[in-house]
């Protein structure tokens, strides 16, 4: 086994992106060499995504091409779309095996259960969740530059009408709290500044062992020493309490930064995707979060094209997002996805009205980064240089407005700079050190 090649290939979201990574690691561990998915290996495991139906052919075609690099190698596919629709995939005579989340841990065991065996057939692997998954979830940690950031939880247990990640995923699952603290201080005794949280709904944390929630975690983590910053992933507003937005917006250590999905501002709209909250709910808590402290990042995801958004709730919905003061918005085009219940509702909205109003929104999103970004010309801001491109430095704020900066300091520095210039995009902004 150990003279074996292993290449893997992510598609979708952070949380695949961890789960390659710790895939990787498990072969690596056991004497696999890990290769690039470009060249021709003899183990071949495709993470797959089914967010969209752009991203189930996204898949298949990585699936072929993979085959057709080395026809002899084993073919894995896992990920939502096998966990999903495992049938399907395995119809596809280019897959050998095909493993859902459920069983994404034991992806090791089974190739090598299915080399040794020297199967003939496909081994589609049960891909119900199994009750001890809830027992022994365990953090994770991806690397994006100078930033780790720390896999925490995953599954949600909201149900909106056009989301398929609850039965993707599986009900909420979290790390315990003493695993990411130690795991934290171990970052942090190696040098990092700052960690990010994340997780399918991270405000979510500890609603499966009740050993404690989000706010009980952010407590602990802010207790370590050599630990700076802590930066939160995308939350749900419904579990923002008063307690929780009072620790967050307070506390030095935890970055002015909320990632908050509306996904409509429509009211209509939102009760048909079961959002289980109002435009006037969400503006309550942005203003509450605004009013403690003023800098704060607020970020969102907005979907264009739900089936029931016809042009008044549109009208509407353009209506308060001028009203929110965004820094930024995530667009998304509405895309049926099937076992959702909104598959059951008739569309109001044409592909070209789809694509029209992604863009509007797209162009307010825009204008909206400008404006936030100007707030900050010529104030002395915090920056954490996170990367390097092109010879320049990347420095990051606490309100996340990332930047050039003119320094002699290390990528996993902070220097205090002013921003002294505004481009189109985020990273075309340049900051002079103070």
């Amino acid at each position: 086994m150990k003279n074996l090649k292993v290449a893997v290939n992510t598609i979708g979201c952070r949380m695949n992106q961890f789960e390659s990574s710790a895939i990787e690691e498990k072969f690596f561990e056991k004497g696999y060499q890990i290769t690039d998915f470009e060249d021709i290996a003899d183990i071949y495991i495709i993470n797959t995504c089914t967010v969209t139906n752009d991203a189930d052919r996204t898949s298949r075609k990585i699936i072929r091409k993979a085959k057709k690099q080395n026809p002899r190698a084993v073919v894995v596919a896992t990920g939502c779309y096998a966990q999903v629709k495992p049938e399907e995939l395995a119809k596809m005579e280019e897959i050998d095996i095909v493993v859902g989340n459920s069983h994404k841990t034991d992806i090791l065991d089974i190739v090598e259960n299915y080399i040794n065996e020297k199967f003939q057939e496909k081994i589609l692997v049960n891909n119900i969740f199994r009750e001890n998954d809830f027992k022994t979830f365990q953090i994770s940690t991806f690397f994006e530059g100078a930033r780790p950031i720390l896999k925490v939880q995953e599954g949600c247990n909201s149900f909106c009408s056009f989301c398929i990640i609850p039965f993707a995923r599986g009900k909420v699952r979290s790390a315990k709290i003493e695993d990411i603290v130690n795991q934290a201080k171990i970052l942090a005794e190696r040098g990092y500044k700052e960690i990010v949280l994340t997780g399918t709904q991270l405000s979510q944390y500890g609603y499966d062992h009740k050993e404690g929630y989000l706010l009980d975690l952010l407590k602990k983590l802010s207790e370590i020493e050599n630990l700076k910053r802590i930066r939160l992933s995308s939350m749900g507003i419904n579990e923002l309490n008063d307690e929780l937005i009072d620790f967050i917006t307070e506390n030095p250590k935890i970055a002015k930064h909320f990632h908050l999905s509306i996904q409509s501002a429509d009211d209509k709209v939102l009760k048909d995707m079961r959002r289980d909250y109002t435009v006037k709910d969400y503006i309550k808590v942005v203003e509450k979060i605004l009013k403690k402290a003023p800098e704060t990042a607020i970020g969102t995801d907005i979907i264009t094209g739900f089936p029931t958004e016809d042009k008044t709730a549109f009208e509407n919905s353009l209506k308060n997002i001028e009203k929110i003061p965004f820094a930024y918005i995530h667009v998304f085009t509405y895309s049926e996805r099937e076992g959702t219940i909104a598959t059951k509702l008739k569309s109001v909205v044409s592909p070209q009205e789809k694509k029209e109003r992604t863009q509007i929104l797209r162009d307010i999103s825009y204008q909206k980064n400008l404006e936030f970004r100007r707030k900050f010309l010529q104030k002395e801001m915090e920056f954490l240089i996170i990367s390097e491109k092109d010879g320049k430095k990347i420095g990051l704020t606490s309100n996340y407005i990332h930047a050039y900066i003119e320094t002699e300091k290390d990528i996993n520095q902070f220097v205090n700079a002013k921003l002294s210039i505004l481009g189109k995009e985020r990273e075309d902004n340049i900051a002079v050190e103070c």
